[in-house]
């Protein structure tokens, strides 16, 4: 595990299809509303939460050693007590329950060093399992069936609050054809990996997030024209990914 960290969580990501404005198929996602106080305040997000001890059975493969999770972590699938946390804390969350083997591994996010409450966080795509959504009360105040498109119009408009990693998972998911083909083209592809790097501008205030791949990433005074960054700097934030 990647120095600092508290612990493992899991997301999961859960698509269903519906009609466009032209009768076209579109995905739409779950997200969920926190309430305005304590972590991620008046966010939203997809499901999930903390790995607890109990996630974790007798007979499960050993973790893998500190100098080489981080790396293989994007290479290949989550631990088994990831996964039974992201069923479990789907379940609790939204009264939704899924199959552990449902999930597909999509990304895994390890936050930036400056940040409070460092957990390193898998997300999986899963399909609606069908069923009511009922809040955990306490935990969130509202859900929503959205169009990554839409939402991302709302948080540019300033009317949607959103995390970096939400952003960016909204982002790779416009476009997308229909949830079927979404989590097929995610489980034909190894994990991805997000070690955040925030870049600070002069004033000090947090001017972009970075990833591997970036010229600047871990070297601030780096040349050179590769970008794997989300500026954030003001709405809307701005994705920019080029070798």
């Amino acid at each position: 595990m990647p120095e600092n960290l508290a612990g493992d969580a899991a997301t999961v990501v859960i698509l269903r299809d519906s009609s466009g404005p032209a009768g076209e198929t579109r995905v739409e996602v779950l997200l969920l509303e926190r309430p305005g106080r304590g972590s991620f305040a008046g966010a939203w997000a997809f499901p999930g939460g903390r790995v607890d001890p109990e996630d974790a059975l007798p007979g499960d493969p050993e973790p893998l050693a500190d100098d080489d999770a981080a790396e293989d972590a994007a290479l290949g699938p989550a631990p088994l007590a990831v996964r039974r946390a992201a069923v479990r804390e789907t379940f609790e969350e939204t009264g939704l329950e899924l199959e552990g083997d449902a999930l597909v591994d999509l990304s895994c996010w390890v936050p930036p060093q400056e940040a409070k409450k460092r957990l390193r966080t898998w997300f999986f795509l899963a399909a609606d399992p069908g069923g009511e959504v009922v809040l955990n009360v306490g935990e969130h105040v509202a859900f929503v069936w959205i169009a990554p498109s839409v939402a991302l119009a709302r948080h540019a408009a300033g009317e949607m609050t959103l995390f970096p990693p939400t952003w960016v998972t909204l982002h790779g998911l416009v476009g997308a054809e229909g949830s079927a083909l979404a989590i097929a083209d995610a489980a034909s592809r190894s994990p991805e990996l997000y070690e955040s790097v925030q870049l600070f501008a002069e004033d000090g205030q947090i001017e972009a997030v970075l990833w591997a791949g970036d010229a600047q990433y871990g070297n601030e005074a780096a040349l050179g024209p590769a970008r794997h960054r989300l500026h954030l700097r003001s709405l809307p934030w701005e994705y920019e990914r080029r070798g």
